[in-house]
């Protein structure tokens, strides 16, 4: 079901600066900043010969990683980004086998303009999940 890998996520508590260790001390390419709204995050991706990192920063006062961050105030690994085919039928497939999909468990448009869906990290052997249509 799963295809690539898209893009493993870090969740900081700035983006400006996280973006300047990536691009400065390893010399990566890093997209300019974007706020995603109705995800509550800001976005900018670090691009890699064979994937990308995704850093998130929380934007609004109900920003769903801004408790991560809280905890986690150097940042840390947020969710693992998986490419699937079609999304229906992956999701359809998961909840058959027992998986529970985050909120609504209807797709939503995510950072890439692809439909999204996460998936409970405690059935995932504690790892968040998203699956991205590709």
């Amino acid at each position: 079901m799963i295809g690539r890998l898209n893009h493993v996520a870090i969740a900081v508590d700035n983006v400006e600066r996280a973006s300047a260790v990536y691009r400065d001390a390893l010399g990566a390419k890093v997209s300019t900043p974007e706020s995603l709204a109705d995800h509550g995050v800001t976005v900018v991706f670090v691009e890699l010969p064979n994937t990308k990192i995704e850093l998130l920063e929380p934007y609004g006062e109900n920003s769903p990683i801004a408790s991560f961050v809280a905890k986690n105030p150097s940042g840390g690994i947020h969710h693992i980004c998986y490419e699937v085919e079609n999304i229906l039928e992956a999701r359809e497939q998961l909840k058959a086998s027992g998986a529970r999909v985050l909120g609504d468990g209807e797709p939503r448009i995510g950072a890439h303009g692809k439909p999204v869906l996460f998936l409970h990290p405690k059935d995932f052997c504690g790892a968040l999940i998203e699956l991205e249509q590709a």
